[in-house]
């Protein structure tokens, strides 16, 4: 199928599943990250998923897009069922790392911000993790789950080179990628701005990593 690169310029990619899987094990190897083979193909698969619309939006009949996290959070806390609560958490927790992994900038024009995802997206994953122990499927996904939430900050900026990792002399906007690594702690906003000849020298928030 055809991919639209970050500059604009279509590549021909045979297998979407496989363009994910090389570029997320390249971009993980390259920076040296201990992430489980199991906890990388989740990632993979999710980004596969969402690269269909039908998977990342909802369409209740009235309206077609991607509710908002609140939402969600108040759909896990109503559900009728574990089953139910889990899949709300899990939809959380991927929506969060996609959004906050591949649009990360765009978040800036809206009510809500990174930290926010990360927030949100976390503690889903740690959640999750605790609730679906105690069954053989359960057993299986509770270290993924766990891993997705310890390192979800880890997980942003590995999708953010992901996603960057076809640009061409991509321009910085420095001011937001300052204000990102106040936030977050972000080690590649680190790069990036002192890439540009920008030292930061405050001290970063509480997810530093």
């Amino acid at each position: 199928m055809d991919k639209l690169s970050a500059n604009n310029c279509v590549e021909q990619v045979a297998n979407l599943r496989d363009y994910f899987r090389r570029s997320v094990e390249d971009v993980i190897d390259n920076r040296g990250v201990d992430m489980d083979p199991h906890a990388a193909h989740y990632v993979v698969n999710l980004l596969t998923s969402f690269s269909r619309s039908e998977a990342l939006y909802e369409d209740d009949g009235e309206s077609y897009g991607l509710k908002p996290l609140a939402l969600m959070l108040a759909d896990a806390a109503n559900a009728s069922s574990a089953e139910e609560r889990s899949q709300s958490l899990q939809r959380i927790g991927d929506v969060s790392l996609f959004v906050s992994g591949f649009f990360s900038n765009s978040l800036a024009r809206t009510a809500v911000d990174i930290d926010y995802y990360i927030n949100m997206g976390g503690n889903a994953y740690a959640v999750l993790s605790e609730e679906v122990r105690g069954t053989f499927r359960g057993n299986a996904f509770a270290p993924i789950y766990q891993e997705l939430s310890e390192k979800f900050l880890v997980l942003i900026d590995i999708l953010n080179e992901v996603r960057d990792s076809k640009r061409i002399d991509s321009d910085v906007d420095l001011l937001r990628t300052y204000q990102q690594w106040l936030k977050t702690g972000s080690r590649r906003c680190e790069k990036l701005l002192r890439k540009q000849g920008v030292v930061p020298i405050s001290q970063a928030s509480k997810y530093r990593h």
